[in-house]
Order: structure tokens, then sequence, then C-alpha cells
């Protein structure tokens, strides 16, 4: 049990780190949490205009994720680690890009990570669930709504693959807290006023 606890505690504090932020000020940026949506993700940081910054913004959350993981799935067996060590780990490298220790609570919503996490889970998954954001994404232009539909499609892959499993049910939750932070997006979606990429 303290094992898992540590190699949580380790995913959090990795998840902690936004790469809006780090990025940002790397590239002499605004802080992302000041513009646009307020959002510290990539799509964003894309409304800088500065597509570089965005792109390494989007796979450096999606790498925390799918490092958390692996390194849970690695490393737990040889610290002696429980069965809850990966999916320990990947709930809190979650939990830690949306509310970050080292940005005052205040992060992302969680769709990049949530992408690193399900590749270190079983890429083929991860792999169909980005075609489907990416033809969402560029089709629609609407980020938010390439996000929730993956969101949906999430728990069922993970039930799919691994069963009524621990992890799967954490697909549950991962997809329940995604719904949570885009409950603003919700409401524009609705209203017919939502923002497109870019834009």
């Amino acid at each position: 049990m303290l094992a898992t606890a540590l190699v949580a505690l380790a995913a959090y504090l990795l998840g902690s780190v936004s790469f809006a932020v780090v990025v940002s000020r790397a590239f002499g940026l605004p802080d992302p949490h000041e513009y646009g949506s307020g959002n510290p993700g990539a799509t964003n940081v894309l409304r800088t205009g500065n597509k570089a910054a965005a792109i390494l913004t989007l796979l450096g959350d999606g790498l925390k994720g799918f490092v958390a993981v692996f390194a849970a799935q690695k490393l737990g067996p040889m610290v002696g680690a429980d069965a809850w060590c990966v999916p320990a780990a990947a709930l809190a490298v979650f939990l830690g890009h949306i509310f970050p220790v080292f940005h005052r609570f205040s992060g992302g919503k969680g769709v990049a990570t949530a992408a690193g996490i399900v590749f270190a889970l079983h890429w083929p998954l991860a792999a169909c669930l980005t075609v489907v954001w990416l033809v969402l994404a560029f089709g629609f232009r609407i980020s938010s709504l390439a996000g929730l539909t993956t969101a949906v499609l999430l728990p069922f892959g993970l039930f799919y693959v691994f069963g009524p499993s621990a992890i799967a049910w954490v697909g549950v939750v991962i997809a329940l807290l995604l719904f949570w932070r885009h409950r603003g997006n919700i409401a524009q979606l609705l209203a017919g006023g939502e923002r497109r990429i870019g834009s």
C-alpha cells in the first residue's frame, strides 16, 4: 500500500507540471491563464499564434500521462506495489493536470493527458481515439466537441479491452472529470457560441 501511495504521489506531482505555463515562459508568451479561455492547454496557447508552442504544450501534457502510467507498469512490481498501482497512477497524473499543486490548483482540461494515459495502457485503443479526435477537430474545428466525443468513447474502449477492471473504472472517472472540466464549453456548444480552434 505504501509503495502504491508513493507511486501515485509521484504521478500527481508529474501531472502538476503545466506545460502550457512552462512552454509559454520559455517562448516569452503571456501566462495562458490570462487570455483567451484562461485554460492552460494547447488550444489556448495556439491563440497566441505560436504553433510551435502549442504543439510542445500538447506533446508535454500527453507525455506526462504516458510516463506516469508506463513507469507505474514497470516500476510498480519492482517496489512491491499492489494491483492498484497502475490505476492509481493514471488517476493521480490526471488529477495533477487538472488540479496542479504548482499552479494554485488551476489546471487544464485534461484531454492530452488522458490521451497519454491511454497510449501507455493500450496504444491501439489510443490510436483509434486519436483518429476520432482528429477527424472531429479538423472537421468542425471545435476542440471541445472532439474532446467530449472521445471522452464518451474512452470508458467503453477500456471496458472492451480490460473488462470490468480497476483501470476501466478509472476511465469512467476520467471521462466524468473531462465532462466536468468542459461544463462551460458544453453550455457554449448548446448556445452555438463555442470558440473554434485558432480563434
